[in-house]
């Protein structure tokens, strides 16, 4: 089953640098799907564009489609906000609120019209589990999110991501700063996610990507250069550009 259809996707910023060539991928639902390449790919600007984080962007122009299940999200006409519920982005720098562990993910509900504190208590200890953080933080709820590691702070803004009951999650670079065990532990909480959840990862590496990865797709300069399932791209890619980059050869 396909979650996400793009077709034929362009995206130019006003400063004349056009970030997305013709983009047609169709990402399916319940598995991680990687975006890979080097920096000024167009990764994270496919990224937003899935919750219209663009919309805060100077965009000169988008076309094309983007479909989440049969509802085109580039329509100026849909609801934002309730787009955003359906898809939760967490973001390579971990941000926590000034406050408790508790009161991050409590506000996101509360902005949700929540009222009902037994609800809310049943969210954040499902999200914290799902976020593979409950067993950490349970007896420490009310601390304040700040004293959590690093490791502990990026699977706390996963957790906020799930709180709401997203259908897909967008993750760029969700590891970039982690050491290798908090890295190990977000991966193995990514196996577990999608089985309920639609994946899109951007990668802090290739050996990542190749972990990791149900479904992957190469980008390079704004264009999507291949893409294939499993580790096909990265045993036996198609494209010598593809196999340029995954053996290091620049990037």
């Amino acid at each position: 089953m396909i979650k996400i259809r793009i077709e034929h996707l362009n995206l130019q910023y006003s400063d004349g640098k056009e970030s997305l060539r013709d983009i047609n991928l169709e990402i399916p639902a319940n598995a991680i799907m990687v975006l890979f390449g080097p920096a000024g790919g167009g990764k994270s600007s496919l990224l937003r564009v899935f919750n219209r984080l663009n919309d805060l962007a100077d965009v000169k122009l988008v076309s094309g489609r983007v479909l989440i299940d049969d509802l085109d999200i580039l329509d100026p006409k849909i609801d934002v906000i309730a787009l955003r519920r359906r898809v939760g982005m967490v973001f390579a720098r971990p941000v926590v609120l000034p406050m408790s562990i508790r009161s991050n993910l409590a506000y996101s509900l509360e902005l949700a019209g929540e009222k009902s504190e037994k609800k809310m208590n049943e969210a954040i200890e499902r999200s914290l589990i799902q976020s593979a953080l409950w067993d950490e933080v349970k007896d420490r709820l009310d601390e304040p999110a700040i004293s959590l590691s690093g490791g502990q702070q990026q699977r706390l803004c996963l957790a906020r991501s799930l709180v709401l009951k997203p259908e897909v999650i967008l993750l760029d670079e969700p590891t970039s700063g982690l050491d290798p065990i908090s890295t190990g532990k977000v991966e193995l909480t990514l196996q577990e996610l999608k089985s309920t959840y639609t994946i899109v990862l951007v990668p802090h590496s290739v050996q990542q990507a190749a972990r990791v990865a149900d479904f992957s797709a190469f980008f390079l300069q704004g264009e999507l250069i291949e893409k294939g399932s499993g580790k096909e791209l990265f045993i036996n890619p198609k494209d010598k550009r593809t196999e340029d980059y995954i053996m290091g050869r620049f990037g």
